[in-house]
């Protein structure tokens, strides 16, 4: 089919550029977010969601509530960019296409997204407030997002829907939920990093093995020996797709160890906050990397 040929007068032309985009931004927004925990501003603006100390505009600025009206100026724009992405998703391709699928996906879980983050503000659990829990269901629904997003770029490329059945569905889905929970352990490890810091390399460790530390930090420990489980999984898994699906395979594998890397100097320098960022980053990119992989190399549905 012609990449023009749309059932109505949008164009096809542009939209996976877009899609990509918008892709692009919301990991921006993600880890702007993963500053705003990091650097204590998550309670900048009060729990008076979406305004900013009951203003629309920011007023009477600081540090922190600076840094925290960015992020919720960002998720605010990231509304009608998903929309319009709906919008030309349903415009430009016929109905029963995997594009307008994913693209509502992604419209519904941007709306829980900004609920989810809502209610964080709502009960206060941001800044020094935080709890494993809720950052948790938050990452959930973030990783959700992203990947339909994904998803909505790769077949708006042309990309052919999968059929994910027998082997494929359930190696896929492994992954997925492996790479997931190693996630949700990255947030707890995080999390303890933000609430908890330590003078020292030696004092860090010494508070991961103290009975009288904080849960988070005495699960801090899992995160590495977990990351290691998963990047011998996920390197399996992608070598045993190369055939199928080559070039998705090799670049999780180079994620995978570049990301391992991160995380072995993100502990032994105490998790700066820039070195979070960069950890985050390359795991979002190791997220979409994995969810094109298993799109490419499962069978296509007939």
């Amino acid at each position: 089919m012609p990449k023009n040929d749309s059932p109505g007068r949008w164009s096809r032309a542009g939209f996976a550029r877009f899609a990509w985009g918008v892709l692009w931004y919301n990991i921006a927004v993600i880890l702007w977010g993963a500053f705003v925990r990091a650097s204590g501003s998550g309670a900048g603006c009060g729990n008076r969601w979406p305004l900013c100390d009951g203003t629309v505009m920011l007023v009477s600025p600081n540090l922190h509530k600076a840094i925290e009206f960015t992020h919720r100026a960002m998720t605010g724009l990231d509304t009608p960019l998903i929309a319009l992405l709906v919008l030309w998703a349903f415009g430009a391709f016929p109905r029963g296409h995997a594009v307008r699928r994913a693209a509502m996906l992604s419209g519904v879980f941007l709306v829980t997204e900004a609920l989810i983050g809502a209610l964080l503000v709502k009960i206060q659990h941001v800044a020094q407030n935080a709890d494993a829990y809720t950052e948790s269901a938050h990452l959930v629904n973030t990783l959700i997002l992203i990947a339909c997003l994904t998803l909505t770029a790769w077949f708006g490329m042309g990309n052919p829907a999968p059929k994910l059945r027998g082997k494929a569905a359930w190696m896929a889905a492994i992954s997925l939920a492996a790479v997931m929970l190693l996630s949700i352990t990255g947030t707890i490890a995080a999390l303890g990093d933000t609430l908890f810091p330590a003078p020292s390399l030696a004092a860090g460790l010494a508070q991961d093995f103290s009975p009288a530390s904080s849960v988070l930090l005495r699960l801090r420990g899992l995160h590495p020996l977990f990351a290691a489980a998963v990047a011998a999984w996920l390197t399996l898994y992608a070598v045993g797709r190369l055939r199928s699906a080559r070039w998705a395979g090799l670049r999780v594998v180079i994620v995978v160890w570049i990301q391992l890397l991160a995380g072995l100097l993100n502990f032994l320098m105490q998790a700066p906050v820039w070195m979070q960022i960069v950890h985050l980053l390359i795991a979002d990119l190791l997220w979409v990397s994995l969810v094109l992989l298993a799109a490419a190399a499962a069978p296509v549905s007939s």
